[in-house]
């Protein structure tokens, strides 16, 4: 792959490092709100989820919003994948899957949607990262991206206790005035960015970090909760996610 921050290696590690993965994806997953508005106002029929393994996406979409879904990924890890589609009453062939290299793979297939959650930002280059998702959208399609905000409080949090984590994010791709810039050297349309989510704060293998870490991260936690809870504001300082949707010109 090209301009990555991270490697094959690095997500097949990754990915065995996780416990608990083969979860029942509820009605209510993160997104979902945002989700059905745009599959019931676009008349969307067929998504492919990009750097989505284990594809929690496609699973929701195919699972509660009866979407044809299909799952593309550099790394595709089957048992993991047959576990997590068994826990969500799934078979092997209900959504599609396609392990490739997405600087590399030509689109055979356009689709409705477009979406990826936590992808954009292993790449050094924005613009390209983007635009590779481009190709398998169709004309007057909808692309859905969605990537952490570690310009808050959360991103101080990795920085200073999940050093190795952080350097493999691209901190820069998180700034909403360049994302809306990389949109319109891409020509798409009806853009919307916003910051999403009231607030929250997490290590990852936080089982794996010292216990000042740990107690530090927690307390930031429930104190971001209790502040949200009394002001429900979605901010740059606080919320945990960026969420940028568009379509794609006819």
């Amino acid at each position: 792959m090209s301009n990555q921050l991270t490697d094959r290696t690095f997500w097949k590690k990754y990915w065995e490092s996780k416990k608990d993965l083969a979860v029942a994806i509820k009605p209510d997953y993160t997104f979902h709100k945002l989700l059905k508005k745009l599959v019931k106002k676009n008349n969307i029929r067929t998504a492919i989820e990009l750097g989505g393994f284990p594809g929690y996406y496609a699973i929701y979409l195919n699972k509660y919003e009866g979407i044809e879904t299909t799952l593309f990924d550099y790394y595709v890890h089957t048992g993991i994948l047959v576990d997590v589609l068994a826990a969500n009453d799934l078979s092997e062939k209900s959504i599609g899957v396609i392990e490739g290299d997405l600087f590399k793979y030509k689109a055979l297939k356009q689709y409705d949607l477009v979406l990826s959650c936590g992808l954009i930002e292993h790449f050094e280059d924005t613009k390209d990262i983007i635009q590779r998702h481009l190709p398998f959208l169709k004309p007057g399609g909808t692309l859905f991206i969605t990537l952490p905000n570690f310009l808050g409080i959360n991103g101080w949090v990795q920085r200073n206790f999940d050093p190795e984590n952080y350097s493999k994010h691209n901190v820069k791709s998180m700034e909403l005035d360049l994302l809306a810039y990389v949109c319109h050297q891409l020509n798409l349309k009806d853009v919307e960015l916003n910051h999403y989510g009231k607030f929250s704060v997490w290590l990852e293998n936080g089982q794996t970090k010292s216990v000042a870490a740990k107690i530090l991260t927690k307390t930031i936690w429930l104190a971001g909760k209790l502040f949200t809870r009394i002001v429900p504001v979605e901010s740059k300082l606080l919320s945990p996610y960026i969420v940028l949707t568009a379509r794609k010109p006819q």
